[in-house]
């Protein structure tokens, strides 16, 4: 049995000048998680090369949340369009504005264009924790294998 979700985060959201007649971030269906960034400029990417582009927005993250930006898979795919710092950060005192750093690990150039969609937003909460500085951590089945060991 599922149930609708009706638990909310609000998200307060600025629109720049230059975002007018963008969309402000959205789902593409009611099961997606994250929201569609579009760009408010344009610009080709060369191969290899990265770039920041602008939204037109600023939001406020709700203390306890951060805003993930994370690749869209479409142009991951079909084009090598990613994010070199995935999944990038907005912490919830940044006020300045959203933008997205894409860079283009396709062959061929990229055409960014205004109003297309080129990121993802999704909210998710933070868990604030307190490290407690110990002399040796507690034994565990894995231990210290890593990069790869439990694949073995």
């Amino acid at each position: 049995m599922t149930s609708a979700r009706t638990d909310t985060v609000e998200v307060l959201i600025t629109r720049l000048p230059h975002g007018e007649g963008l969309p402000i971030p959205q789902r593409a269906t009611a099961g997606s998680a994250g929201y569609d960034i579009a760009s408010a400029e344009g610009g080709t990417l060369a191969f290899l090369e990265r770039r920041l582009f602008k939204t037109g927005y600023r939001i406020a993250v709700p203390e306890g949340y951060e805003c993930q930006l994370r690749p869209r898979s479409g142009l991951a795919l079909k084009h090598g369009i990613t994010l070199p710092n995935t999944p990038a950060t907005i912490d919830s005192d940044y006020r300045g504005e959203v933008m997205v750093a894409l860079v283009n690990l396709g062959r061929e150039p990229f055409e960014v264009t205004r109003g297309m969609r080129i990121a993802q937003m999704v909210i998710a909460r933070v868990e604030r924790v307190e490290f407690a500085e110990v002399e040796a951590l507690p034994d565990s089945a894995r231990g210290d294998g890593g990069f790869g060991s439990t694949g073995r």
